[in-house]
């Protein structure tokens, strides 16, 4: 039984297993009409019905599917001739990617033949005998703790409580997944930073002004220097930042203004969802626009006054990327003014203030927190955009303030060096780790930075 199919299985029992809950505790009090006489809410004995009959069974499936695919290929492996086993690591994990490849029916790297048809084929009995037996199993969980939770009803159980610890309880988990999850990335980027720091000194990555990361993949191999410095990368990344911001914080600042205290009621309702569908337009679109459209117009216009333009430039990346965040800015700063309260406006004008007076004054300063923070978002989308920089920017790790040069950002060359046929323990791959550790500490700087600014211009009101 596949997985997909199994859930649904099991989905059907819990809404059974709700429906038969429900219909004891009833039956424990003679109908509906003793039902005052529960502790709890005829539902909660439901839903405590059916939380037994799911989660232990759902821990079960969860368990075999991380699992699956190390104890079958490990079996797999027993199943090999001695010669095969005794393989290096490297060369075996090749084998049995294969072994899996085929019994998937994808292409195989080399000639298929009946060691490896044999393996392929025990596989899928493997794979086989163990769909039916989770299947089995799962079923068998849930219907013996569904049998026990019901049997366990009556009108003195506290089913009320007992559903709210168990709904607790995944809260609480859910949570510390989400933190394990953040630590085991930072901790992960960490680990491999300090490789890469153990090949390349850390100084000569924070400040060299050369990247080139050639490596070389064998020692006989010319024209491959390893140069490190991440600093025209991050003079990359931070010139078509402030580039975008520069179009997006006043546009869309001056647009939520607008929309908020000067468009009536019937042009703001038809105005914003139009300003917000640029947040939707995936971001190839926008490289196809400024690679095709915005960039050849940059460099006819520079050309036509004297002017050396590339053919890629941070210009035409940059103002890309400001359209593109716009909405970002425009839709977080007009909710925020929305939320200023009406009766500061109100004294504001019986004191004799303009509008204009009233929102540079009044409006922004109580706003300003939460302008701040669109900012700030729409500061760390466009530190973190890729396909835009690719398309329009370029390639090339140059340091240069010349908008007008072609440049690149610290996340195009994270992606550049993990695509190739590189080792994955040479410098030139670990360094992607690296970038993106500083990356890291570069946009929890900003954050730290804006925190403040928040605070202290915070003003609380009434």
């Amino acid at each position: 039984m596949q997985l997909s199919v199994l859930v649904f299985v099991l989905l059907g029992v819990m809404a059974l297993a709700y429906h038969l809950g429900r219909r004891r505790s009833l039956a424990t009090v003679g109908g509906r009409v003793g039902a005052r006489s529960l502790h709890s809410l005829p539902s909660y004995y439901g839903f405590y019905t059916a939380l037994w009959a799911g989660l232990p069974a759902l821990l079960i499936a969860g368990l075999w599917v991380f699992f699956e695919g190390s104890i079958i290929n490990s079996m797999v492996v027993q199943g090999l001739p001695s010669e095969l086993r005794e393989l290096p690591p490297a060369q075996l994990g090749l084998l049995m990617n294969d072994v899996n490849n085929l019994a998937s029916g994808n292409i195989v790297s080399g000639e298929v033949d009946a060691t490896m048809q044999r393996a392929a084929d025990h596989l899928n009995e493997l794979r086989s005998i163990g769909s039916t037996a989770l299947a089995i199993a799962v079923l068998s969980i849930a219907l013996g703790t569904a049998s026990l939770a019901w049997r366990a009803i009556g009108p003195k159980m506290r089913a009320r409580n007992r559903v709210e610890v168990i709904v607790s309880s995944l809260l609480v988990v859910s949570s510390l997944i989400a933190i394990l999850t953040t630590v085991g990335i930072v901790l992960s980027v960490l680990f491999e930073s300090f490789r890469f720091f153990q090949k390349v000194p850390v100084t000569d990555f924070l400040f060299g002004l050369e990247w080139s990361p050639q490596v070389a993949l064998r020692a006989d191999q010319v024209g491959a220097s390893g140069a490190f410095g991440a600093i025209p990368l991050f003079a990359g990344t931070l010139l078509i930042s402030f580039i975008a911001l520069l179009v997006a914080v006043p546009v869309g600042l001056m647009s939520a203004i607008y929309l908020a205290d000067y468009a009536g009621p019937k042009l703001r309702s038809n105005a914003k969802p139009v300003l917000e569908v640029l947040a939707g337009v995936p971001t190839v679109v926008y490289g196809f626009f400024a690679a095709l459209t915005l960039a050849p117009a940059i460099r006819g216009v520079g050309e036509s006054v004297g002017l050396s333009v590339s053919s890629e430039s941070a210009l035409a990346a940059g103002l890309v990327m400001g359209i593109m965040i716009i909405p970002f800015v425009s839709s977080l700063s007009d909710d925020v003014i929305n939320a200023v309260p009406q009766s500061l406006r109100d004294a504001a004008y019986a004191l004799g203030a303009t509008r204009s007076e009233t929102i540079r004054q009044v409006v922004l300063p109580a706003a300003l927190p939460g302008i701040m923070g669109g900012i700030l978002l729409a500061a760390s989308r466009a530190i973190g955009e890729t396909m835009i920089v690719v398309m329009a920017a370029g390639l090339s790790a140059n340091l240069t303030a010349n908008p007008l040069d072609s440049v690149t950002t610290v996340t195009v060359q994270i992606v550049t060096l993990l695509v190739g046929d590189q080792e994955f323990d040479s410098a030139k791959t670990l360094a992607a780790f690296a970038l993106g550790l500083l990356l890291f500490v570069v946009t929890l700087g900003l954050n730290i930075v804006a925190l403040h600014i928040v605070r202290k211009y915070r003003e609380q009101y009434e």
